[in-house]
């Protein structure tokens, strides 16, 4: 049976996005809900346990709000392609002092069958899925747990199999969204379509409450996306400065360091596309990166903390949307209020 859908009626039409890696904390999580909205724990790259322990930390405020998982949707690298890439990579690890992984890894599922167990056992308001789709068993199973499901699609196919699978509702993502690409076919370029006509096409094709993300960094997109139908905007790349922000230091002085002008969709660093900050890394290995999730993810790895520790921005995975330039230094709930400004009846 469908979730329950009142949680989708927030005081404040602006959510705040999983951000996998860092980015996304409990207190980011309970800020949003603070401000009226609703926030998303980011289950990717943790374990069950790690990811259990923030489910009770932000449970423990007496919030709603939602957790991420990364569908499994593999995108295999041929072996000799993976040691090609490796190869290039070697003087930029041996100058950070790292040994890169000489074979591809086993492509894993980030501890899939562990974190939805979890998250059967121990049900949250809603579960959300990327990269991927889960199958209607498994969403059936959500359900009657008493979760809401949602699945990120970014365009109108995407979103008539999300349906199938008895989804509750839609988060429609735009190429302008900072991080990886929601797509379901992530060796297919996603078309530049404007936030606002993608939410009307989707809504065309699928009648499904739809949550709206990508590129939102004023109160006049927060706006043109709910003008477009969608219930909420998400936002993700602007709440990177805010205090309750988890991005690393040198994350967070880049995405306002004026010597970075402009954003670009990578395949660098993950093998997977994802928007960042453009950087001496994406110019120089944008080309030569294979497909291949998550092997890819797995060879950079050790290189992209290392440089993160340094405070080496050419080299770090600088995830980043378009709207970067209007994230600011103060607390999420004001950021995420002040978004909702330009919406009818509010500010």
């Amino acid at each position: 049976m469908p979730g329950d859908l009142s949680v989708l009626d927030t005081d404040l039409p602006v959510w705040a996005a999983p951000m996998a890696g860092g980015p996304t904390t409990p207190a980011l999580v309970r800020a949003a809900a603070d401000a009226g909205g609703l926030g998303f724990l980011a289950g990717g790259y943790l374990t069950a346990a790690d990811l259990a322990a923030r489910i009770a930390a932000v449970r423990a405020s007496g919030v709603p709000f939602g957790v991420n998982l990364f569908a499994p949707n593999p995108v295999p690298v041929a072996p000799d392609a993976y040691r090609s890439y490796a190869r290039a990579l070697r003087p930029e690890a041996e100058r950070h002092g790292v040994a890169l992984p000489a074979d591809p890894p086993e492509d894993g599922d980030d501890a899939w069958t562990d974190k939805l167990g979890l998250l059967l056992a121990d049900p949250v308001p809603v579960v959300s899925f990327t990269f991927g789709l889960p199958g209607a068993d498994t969403v059936r199973a959500l359900q009657d747990a008493g979760s809401l499901v949602a699945q990120s699609v970014t365009g109108p196919g995407e979103a008539l199999a999300a349906a199938e699978t008895g989804a509750d509702l839609l988060i429609v993502q735009a190429a302008a969204a900072g991080g990886h690409s929601a797509t379901l076919t992530p060796g297919r370029p996603q078309a530049p379509v404007p936030l606002p006509d993608l939410v009307a096409d989707v809504r065309r094709a699928v009648p499904l409450p739809v949550i709206a993300a990508g590129g939102i960094a004023t109160p006049q997109d927060t706006a043109a996306a709910l003008r477009a139908g969608a219930r909420a905007a998400m936002v993700g790349t602007v709440l990177l400065r805010t205090h309750e922000s988890g991005a690393s230091a040198p994350h967070k002085a880049a995405v306002a360091d004026p010597a970075f002008t402009e954003t670009t969709l990578t395949r660098a660093f993950t093998g997977r596309p994802a928007r960042a900050l453009r950087n001496r890394f994406t110019d120089t290995y944008g080309a030569l990166a294979p497909l291949g999730y998550p092997a890819l993810h797995h060879l950079t790895g050790p290189l992209r903390r290392a440089a993160t520790a340094a405070g080496d921005t050419a080299v770090i995975h600088l995830w980043a949307g378009t709207g970067h330039r209007r994230a600011r230094e103060e607390p999420a709930a004001r950021t995420l209020s002040r978004l909702a400004t330009a919406v009818s009846g509010r500010g």
